[in-house]
């Protein structure tokens, strides 16, 4: 019995298909169906999801693509999950720091949140001190013994939160993310949110980081997941400096109140992106040169002695800009990361030690981490796959430091877009709302 008691452990508050656990535990799970009929259709239990009459089995069972990476689930089958069960009372927050009297306003809001069981929304600039907002309400649920996962769409983001909160929690913490180690039950997790498929009203508090990244921004999938891990009486909270469509219209439904923090913690303005028109990037890598007007940028900035983080759209282009880059700046230390770089971490790190002097990357260091001093420049700022959000977020790499607040902004294009001007735009009106006129 202490042995089956043991392995529980790992159970608690998690969802799975029946071949996914030992026979000796099914009589401490609760059951749902797989899927249940709603007007005709099949819907999936655990993600949500409409299971199309053409996925069908040999067997004539329906099954479920959207969440199969998770463990095939059927339409005759059924799901099992293991209620969520308290942890021992604590004292988890060891961090030391202090807020400023605007991200003190913030936190207390998410502390009557909390009190009130209302879901919130934080709409806080870039650069604002997010993650030291919400640790009041983070403490507050685990040291009465619940559970708090803090989710974010990407992995980068995961690992920074981890590497932030273990210093600033006491407790352990379980990492969840596609090439994480096993999962261990904690009190507090940190996970990406296609993770949130695995539980089932396991959280007191979900907290959602950057919201409005891909793939979690107006997934239909990731939603459900959210409502479904969440204990009934749970709270969830959505952190974000660029809202979505499906928040605002949750806003105005009633069903999130919003708050709102739109100065840095460092009491500065953002810092606006400058235009600056920049032709035949795309003729010049193909002839292994960089644009005249971009290398003299380069050089003037190289003499400031600030780190530069260059990002460009796509991978190959990146991987060739950079590789162009090392022969005219011999002198400096560059490098380039992407979503396919293996040691991207270690890179990230040199980087911020100053290790390397110039940075070439895609979005995926579009948020979720800081550099102080760092000055940006967007090479082809009007490419389809700059969003404003992505722009916005770019942008706010820029001025995040109390030793720096200001820094070097460029949008380089050949063409401006909607995208870039609403990106600038919002900067600008979250600046107004920051008294920063």
């Amino acid at each position: 019995m202490n042995i089956v008691m043991k392995e529980l452990e790992l159970y608690y508050g998690r969802i799975f298909t029946e071949n996914q656990i030992p026979t000796e535990l099914k009589e401490y799970a609760q059951v749902l169906p797989a899927m249940e009929e709603k007007n005709g259709k099949l819907i999936c239990n655990r993600c949500g999801s409409l299971a199309p009459k053409e996925n069908v089995l040999p067997s004539g069972q329906y099954y479920c693509r959207a969440c199969i990476i998770f463990g095939r689930n059927t339409s005759l089958a059924q799901l099992y999950y293991f209620p969520q069960i308290p942890f021992e009372k604590a004292q988890s927050l060891r961090w030391s720091g202090q807020l400023t009297p605007y991200q003190a306003q913030v936190s207390k809001g998410l502390l009557q949140g909390l009190n009130m069981k209302e879901n919130l929304l934080v709409h806080a600039v870039t650069g604002a001190g997010k993650t030291e907002m919400i640790y009041e309400s983070v403490a507050k649920i685990l040291d009465k013994g619940g559970c708090v996962c803090l989710a974010s769409p990407r992995i980068d983001v995961c690992l920074e939160l981890y590497k932030r909160l273990s210093k600033d929690f006491s407790c352990p913490i379980s990492l969840l993310h596609g090439d994480s180690d096993p999962y261990f039950r904690a009190r507090l997790i940190i996970a990406t949110t296609h993770q949130l498929l695995k539980f089932y009203q396991a959280f007191d508090l979900l907290i959602i980081d950057e919201v409005d990244a891909f793939p979690f921004v107006d997934n239909a999938v990731l939603y459900h997941a959210v409502e479904s891990s969440v204990k009934k009486d749970g709270v969830r909270i959505f952190l974000t400096a660029t809202s979505t469509d499906e928040l605002d219209k949750k806003v105005k439904k009633g069903e999130l109140r919003k708050l709102d923090l739109a100065r840095r913690f460092h009491a500065n303005p953002l810092v606006v992106p400058k235009e600056m028109w920049l032709g035949a990037v795309q003729k010049n890598l193909q002839k292994q040169k960089i644009p005249s007007k971009l290398r003299y940028l380069i050089a003037k900035q190289r003499e400031t002695g600030f780190p530069l983080l260059i990002f460009f759209p796509n991978i190959e282009q990146g991987q060739v800009f950079t590789q162009i880059l090392l022969r005219y700046f011999p002198e400096e230390k560059i490098d380039f990361v992407s979503s396919q770089t293996e040691n991207r971490l270690e890179i990230v790190d040199k980087f911020r030690n100053r290790e390397i002097s110039i940075l070439v990357s895609t979005t995926i260091l579009e948020r979720g981490v800081t550099f102080p001093c760092v000055d940006v420049f967007v090479v082809l700022a009007n490419h389809r796959l700059y969003t404003k959000s992505a722009l916005v977020q770019i942008s706010g790499r820029v001025g995040r430091a109390f030793e720096r607040p200001t820094g070097e902004l460029l949008f380089l294009h050949d063409g401006k877009t909607k995208a870039m001007k609403r990106a600038i735009q919002e900067i600008k009106t979250m600046n107004q709302k920051g008294g920063f006129a």
